[in-house]
């Protein structure tokens, strides 16, 4: 789902909602922008979180383990690939199997 507001609009609002007037209540400033109050709150939270003031995962970050999660989805794929290939290839070297069956001794000729 897209996001209703560009970053440029949310970084102004929250720019004013940290930057207001005592007195001046949150609810006011996202009635005077078009916001609900809980998403102004939310915008808030992630503000002081991305410059350290609160504990939680950055946005850069976020990315960043998203990156690594899929790297990993993407590796484990190759392993088990790699885990499959290895087993087929070491049944077809065990004695008795694959080409070597042709080198026993063909069924008795004429009877049918």
């Amino acid at each position: 789902m897209p996001k209703p507001y560009p970053s440029e609009f949310r970084d102004d609002v929250v720019r004013v909602a940290q930057n207001r007037e005592p007195g001046v209540t949150i609810e006011q400033i996202a009635k005077d922008f078009g916001v609900h109050p809980m998403t102004l709150q939310k915008w808030l939270h992630r503000a002081k979180v991305e410059t350290g003031a609160a504990p939680g995962t950055t946005l850069s970050e976020a990315a960043e383990l998203r990156e690594a999660r899929k790297r990993i989805r993407l590796l484990e794929q190759e392993n088990e690939v790699l885990r499959r290939a290895a087993a087929y290839l070491s049944q077809a070297n065990l004695p008795g199997k694959g080409s070597t069956r042709s080198l026993r001794s063909s069924p008795p000729q004429g009877s049918l």
